[in-house]
């Protein structure tokens, strides 16, 4: 609806301040605000002018329109000669030489809304908009009666006054501006001070995340060169513990049986410890090896059922069921880290399981993704904690937690194992009730595979045997075997090893890389055992010097070690005939490599020797 206000001519000058005074007078009549009041004065006395400049005079109609939603139009319109070009005008990138264009420019700044129609025949119209604000009440046909009553009691102050208040308006402008200048100036400096902290805090957290990432490599660097440390003397106390059980140096009485197995089960646990922090740090370093093979859910199902039923207790109450796997496809993928992902969720299923049973399953979650689960009856775990068990050396507080082993590293193990592999792990539980374990494993690993090995493919290739060590052999005289460790107890270790595969020979020891060169030079033995982590000269340099000197060059040199070796170092160890881990899961095991490698060099125990007679 449209409610006419007032209607006013401009045909002289001062016209143009006359419908500048109405327009402020019906601007606050309506309830604008004064500053409104300004802007709606200012773009019409602007548009006024230039109907009286460019058209010689002009109509002003002030109407409000609309009814629930109102606003406040001003038109403006004269019978010129129209404004050429008016969308080049209105464009941003215009600019005017003689002033043109600019008022029309100003009213678009300032009010809601400003809409133009100009053409040669019909001169141009603009109307001027201005909306009411939500808190200006909505006017009835009454109200505006009663509005024009008021309006047409008001007499227009003489040109003067309006002159002076334009003037009180500009002041009050020109304040408010050096105001907000003061204002930005001190926003700006406070932008300033906050960039230099932000820069000061980013270059803090650089420097932050540079150490961190030292303090990372050095606690990797760390971890694996203390393996040497930690194994060493943990494979020789299983050994001596597994050579007092076997009664190789005589009975023990029951009481010392106990003992030693007492001995034996604790290195076991350590070495547990041990092995999972160490493979924890390896898979965090970016630096485990996947081995890439085929097998079926099936096999692993059944190698699975053989190694974990001997940790439930004879009067246990809980039972462990293997699903029977249907359809499954062949897996591409490293068999030894999902057993290992599975071994941990089993073994802590039956730990916190007192009663019912342990199921392990598995089934197709997608075309490329087969999913493990292994359910459980046991005390179940909070919803709070869910996220926590996957920290490491996290242990949830519980009566059944204090009488289970635990270390705290296990889960966490499992979900870099399982992101290692491409996969992914979760978990759902119900506290009292039990828990189940997912693994996610892609059927194909798509990551890049390498393959650790024992020994060096070609053996022969950078090892020839002496002629004088054939001939020693020849004439039945006893090999000479080297044993360069650090290690006492190691070398006494396999000293004995020896011994149990029946190999005659005569052991020389040396201590130290130094000594061990030594000796290989005095003795010209037709073995040598080296060790890599030695102080002094290292295994690596031992054997590079073995290798370079005339005297030794030829002598097989079997590297025995229970450090982790990359690549980069097994390249460093391609002079040797082979590389035996100090890490076997028995006493057997040590012996059959020991014996293995030295077939390989040419050195036979008495039984072998019997078979070659025969």
């Amino acid at each position: 609806m449209t409610y006419p206000i007032l209607t006013a001519e401009v045909r002289f000058e001062q016209d143009i301040v006359q419908v500048r005074q109405r327009a402020r007078q019906i601007a606050s009549l309506l309830g604008f605000e004064a500053r409104e009041q300004t802007r709606i004065a200012t773009a019409v006395s602007e548009i006024a002018r230039n109907a009286f400049k460019y058209a010689g005079g002009g109509k002003v109609e002030f109407i409000v329109e609309g009814q629930s939603s109102q606003t406040f139009l001003t038109r403006i319109s004269d019978s010129g000669p129209g404004i050429a070009d008016l969308p080049e005008v209105l464009s941003p990138n215009f600019r005017s030489q003689t002033g043109a264009g600019m008022g029309l420019k100003a009213a678009k700044r300032l009010m809601d809304e400003v809409r133009i129609d100009s053409s040669p025949d019909s001169g141009t119209s603009v109307e001027l908009i201005e909306h009411f604000s939500k808190q200006m009440p909505v006017l009835t046909p009454a109200e505006l009666n009663q509005f024009l009553d008021n309006l047409a009691r008001q007499i227009p102050d003489d040109p003067y006054s309006e002159i002076q208040q334009q003037n009180q308006e500009l002041m009050r402008t020109l304040d408010e501006l050096r105001q907000r200048q003061d204002e930005l100036v001190q926003l700006n400096q406070e932008l300033e001070d906050t960039n230099r902290g932000v820069v000061a805090l980013y270059a803090e957290l650089n420097d932050k995340a540079e150490s961190l990432q030292r303090v990372s490599k050095l606690k990797t660097s760390f971890i694996s060169n203390m393996s040497h440390e930690f194994r060493t003397p943990l494979t020789a106390i299983l050994s001596i513990s597994e050579i007092l059980l076997n009664r190789l140096d005589g009975e023990l009485s029951a009481e010392q049986e106990k003992q030693v197995n007492f001995i034996r089960k604790s290195a076991r646990d350590l070495t547990e410890l041990v092995n999972d922090f160490l493979d924890l740090a390896k898979v965090e370093a970016g630096k485990v090896t996947v081995r890439v093979a085929d097998f079926e859910v099936e096999d692993l199902f059944s190698a699975l059922r053989g190694m974990m039923r001997p940790l439930l207790p004879q009067s246990s109450a809980v039972a462990l069921i293997f699903e029977e796997p249907a359809a499954l496809p062949t897996l591409t993928t490293d068999e030894g880290k999902v057993s290992q992902i599975l071994r941990n969720f089993i073994s802590n299923a039956l730990k916190f399981t007192e009663r019912g049973e342990v199921r392990v399953a598995a089934q197709m979650t997608d075309s490329d993704t087969i999913t493990f689960s292994v359910a459980d009856t046991g005390i179940g775990i909070p919803t709070a904690d869910k996220t926590r068990i996957f920290e490491e050396f996290v242990q949830i507080e519980n009566p059944l937690q204090s009488r289970v082993k635990g270390t705290g590293l296990g889960l966490p193990l499992c979900q870099k194992l399982a992101e290692f592999l491409g996969g992914s792990i979760h978990l759902e539980s119900i506290l009292g009730e039990g828990s189940k374990f997912f693994v996610s494993i892609p059927i194909v690993y798509c990551g890049d595979a390498e393959k650790d090995v024992e020994v060096p493919p070609d053996i022969r290739k950078n090892t020839l045997f002496p002629s004088d060590n054939f001939r020693e052999n020849s004439q039945n005289l006893p090999p000479k075997i080297l044993m360069v460790d650090d290690e006492e107890v190691f070398r006494y270790l396999l000293k004995d090893l020896l011994k149990e595969i029946e190999i005659d020979c005569i052991a020389i020891e040396a201590a130290s890389g130094e000594e061990g060169l030594q000796k290989a030079i005095e003795h010209q033995p037709q073995a040598i055992f080296l060790d890599i982590v030695m102080p002094g000269i290292n295994g690596f340099e031992v054997l590079e010097k073995l290798k370079s000197h005339p005297a030794t060059c030829n002598i097989p040199a079997i590297v025995v070690t229970s450090k982790h070796l990359s690549a980069a170092e097994r390249d460093r160890l391609s002079g040797a005939a082979a590389i035996i881990s100090k890490q076997n899961k028995s006493r057997k095991q040590a012996a059959a490599k020991i014996a293995d490698a030295l077939i390989e060099v040419g050195i036979k125990s008495e039984r072998q020797k019997e078979k070659l007679d025969l």
